[in-house]
């Protein structure tokens, strides 16, 4: 569990680990408000959402609902209700995540190598059986970069070119710490890479042996 005080700090969070579900308070103190960083976060995430506030007009649960609110909580509250709150939302989000998948070919956007498909539309990273491997949206984005230009040397310059958007400003150094945590979870092992090659001096090249 974590809890960030300010959009940036809640990024951050995210980006370091996954997480089951957010629970985002519509209100701050000062910066970016609730509004708008769950908009940030329905656009980059598939997570469980439960929005708090002090309002309880109809037009700001309408506004949250539409935004990809799983839920409205009006403040204040007891924690029991919230609990019971947070267990029907995961709950109905895990009946939603163990729908039958559509096959490989019904997905335009979904790529495959060796076993594993990457898909854009979801967000997924699905292993050869069947596990869903959990990304942050930053390893996402570093992995989907590399897949579609499979075969091609990417410098970091050029990654961070690609990834790079206004919510994340990575750098030379979270590039290389981001590569290990996906070849960690593509059981890619450096010394005897299958999928992520380092190219000393230059940069990575996404280059799986099998061809799917």
């Amino acid at each position: 569990m974590a809890i960030a005080h300010d959009g940036r700090s809640m990024r951050r969070a995210l980006a370091d680990e996954p997480f089951d579900l957010v629970i985002l308070d519509l209100g701050f103190p000062a910066g970016e408000d609730g509004v708008t960083l769950a908009r940030n976060l329905r656009s980059q995430y598939d997570l469980p959402l439960i929005m708090l506030s002090g309002k309880n007009s109809t037009i700001d649960k309408v506004v949250c609902l539409e935004l990809g609110a799983d839920d409205y909580v009006t403040k204040p509250f007891e924690p029991r209700e919230l609990l019971a709150r947070v267990r029907t939302v995961m709950r109905r989000f895990a009946k939603r995540i163990n729908l039958p998948e559509p096959a490989a070919a019904d997905r335009p956007n979904a790529v495959c190598f060796d076993g594993w498909m990457l898909d854009a539309t979801r967000y997924k990273l699905s292993s050869p059986n069947g596990e869903n491997v959990r990304l942050t949206s930053q390893e996402f984005q570093i992995l989907s970069a590399l897949v579609e230009r499979r075969g091609r040397i990417l410098s970091r310059e050029q990654i961070l070119d690609i990834v790079a958007n206004r919510n994340w400003t990575p750098y030379d150094r979270s590039i290389d710490v981001l590569i290990g945590k996906i070849r960690r979870k593509l059981r890619d092992n450096a010394r005897d890479t299958q999928f992520i090659k380092t190219i000393r001096g230059v940069g990575y090249m996404f280059a799986p042996q099998g061809r799917d």
